[in-house]
């Protein structure tokens, strides 16, 4: 018969790396066409002119420029009005 007790099972030591998410290209630098401007788990910042947003909520320039971050207020289903930020390309 064995003489060490049960060492138990391990849980939760899985780790995976990082998504590797944010803003990629910050305000008042230049940009080209197709570049990833900002990186994103669901809706945080939002598509204004000159950008495009693609299936899994990346933010693309769609025309060559220089990026801007402004806060506008956006209306909800509810009714609500929050602050949210909307990337530009001029």
């Amino acid at each position: 018969m064995s003489h060490v007790k049960a060492g138990g099972t391990a849980k939760n030591v899985k780790d995976s790396p990082g998504q590797r998410l944010g803003v990629k290209v910050f305000g008042g630098q230049t940009i080209t066409k197709g570049q990833v401007i900002v990186r994103q788990v669901g809706q945080t910042k939002r598509a204004g002119k000159g950008t495009k947003l693609s299936r899994n909520f990346t933010i693309h320039a769609d025309v060559d420029g220089v990026v801007e971050f402004k806060t506008r207020k956006v209306r909800r289903f509810t009714g609500k009005t929050v602050r949210r930020t909307e990337v530009i390309v001029k």
